[in-house]
């Protein structure tokens, strides 16, 4: 029986191409439990790496490895650093995942998750609860708020972007441009109107922190983020199919104005999660999926989970930075990503200068 010149090559080439693919994923993960490890014992109180994984061991019921040695390193690790480095991994994923979702929505590797007006809505709310004084929800009052600000203001961009049944990307971007502007107008009247103390709590939102993290911030963010992660898994292969054009993709059965609200919804819902609890902090959703997709190429099926794990490991290494940079000071780690982003951002405007074709 003969064989077809080249038949063996696909087979060949798939198992390649998942090898990559396996190869990819498992580094990312292999990373992210050595940040980790890395940020749970590194601090004022150093705790040795052997005595950080022997710990977590023994937790699962594992009589492995060494306990910490020092009287307090059990509840440091336990009580301090790992809620705040399950919430810096939580939310570099959601943010991550979310700026993969909108550069596939909108088809431009510059889109990020601020476009559809998460963030300024989130901040927004934010601040009005800390210049009125607003406690019906108690300690959870801002969180409540920024995320349900978030969520208001993108499905208020999505309706007034809309016209005659359908979306245009162009009118959704001009939309949240014009959404942002009024939120930062609103901002900054309410600084004007809080006290001293609103006006340094509204600056300090803004610039990002997860120092206060705790377990029951993370159980509310976990379920969000996790569930928005599975939902862009599930819209991974239609964001592929989009990425053809909206003709092309309306012709192989994609409803392509009903992926935009749900991929936006799910935008919203990882922004807002990220944001409630650990205040703003910019670039992750826009530098993370860029660089996934210049090592694994534009299939989305690859960029949601690694651009997940990615944004993961860069939050948790931003904040082990944060902690550490200077002694005795805990920085903004939403200061300390723009500082990354900002140049990588300039950087990306001048290769798609160099580069003939644009962005296409």
């Amino acid at each position: 029986m003969s064989v077809a010149p080249g038949s063996g090559t696909r087979p060949r080439g798939a198992i390649a191409s998942l090898a990559g693919r396996v190869g990819l994923l498992g580094g990312l993960g292999v990373a992210l439990v050595v940040a980790v490890v890395l940020a749970a014992g590194q601090g004022q109180l150093d705790v040795p790496a052997s005595e950080v994984l022997g710990s977590v061991l023994h937790r699962v019921g594992l009589d492995v490895g060494p306990l910490p040695s020092h009287p307090q390193g059990e509840n440091t690790l336990w009580q301090v650093r790992f809620p705040r480095v399950v919430m810096a991994a939580l939310a570099g994923a959601a943010l991550a995942t979310a700026g993969a979702l909108m550069q596939g929505v909108f088809g431009n590797p510059l889109a990020e998750p601020g476009v559809v007006g998460v963030s300024s809505g989130a901040a927004f709310a934010a601040a009005a609860v800390m210049v009125f004084g607003w406690t019906f929800a108690g300690t959870w009052t801002i969180a409540l708020c920024a995320f349900l600000g978030g969520l208001v203001t993108t499905l208020l961009v999505y309706v007034m972007s809309r016209s005659g049944g359908r979306t245009e990307v162009v009118t959704l971007v001009l939309t949240g441009i014009a959404i942002n502007a009024v939120t930062s107008a609103g901002l900054a009247f309410l600084l004007f109107l809080g006290d001293q103390q609103a006006r340094e709590e509204i600056v300090f939102w803004q610039l990002g922190s997860l120092n206060g993290s705790r377990w029951e911030y993370v159980g509310v963010v976990a379920p969000l983020v996790v569930g928005g992660i599975l939902a862009a898994l599930f819209l991974a292969p239609r964001l592929d199919l989009l990425a053809l054009g909206d003709r092309a993709a309306r012709h192989v059965g994609v409803d392509v104005e009903r992926l935009r609200i749900v991929a936006i919804v799910v935008v919203a819902l990882l922004t807002g999660a990220a944001v409630a609890f650990c205040g703003i902090i910019a670039f992750v959703g826009l530098v993370v999926p860029h660089l996934i997709r210049m090592v694994a190429g534009p299939g989305h099926r690859m960029l949601v989970p690694a651009s997940a794990l990615g944004g993961a490991v860069l939050l948790v290494l931003a904040d082990l930075w944060a902690r550490t940079a200077i002694a005795y000071a805990d920085l903004p780690i939403g200061m300390l990503t723009s500082l990354i982003g900002g140049p990588f951002f300039f950087w990306l405007l001048r290769r798609a200068r160099r580069t003939a074709g644009g962005w296409a």
